[in-house]
């Protein structure tokens, strides 16, 4: 079995993404996942997350959010960042 070295996405996701249910639901699914990290909603109407994980579960809990009938996920802006290694947990952040 290959060892897959986890990875650590920056994602802004844009379209209808705040007051719907998006950083429960996406909390919800890294955990499922054994994905960590954190998201929270954006004073412009954006969503931020920070994932950090297998990249196929990531890939999996994207899939898993646009198929949310009140979620609708017209862009996303992703950046790779170094993986932090004492991440433990997902959380939610702000309002």
């Amino acid at each position: 079995m290959l060892f897959k070295k986890p990875v650590r996405w920056h994602i802004y996701f844009s379209g209808r993404v705040q007051f719907v249910g998006f950083r429960y639901t996406a909390a919800y699914a890294a955990r499922r996942f054994g994905l960590t990290g954190w998201v929270t909603n954006l004073d412009d109407g954006r969503v931020e997350m920070e994932i950090q994980g297998d990249v196929t579960k990531i890939r999996k809990l994207i899939v898993e959010m646009k198929s949310h009938s009140h979620i609708r996920i017209e862009g996303m802006e992703i950046t790779e960042l170094p993986v932090i290694p004492s991440d433990k947990s997902f959380e939610v952040r702000g309002y």
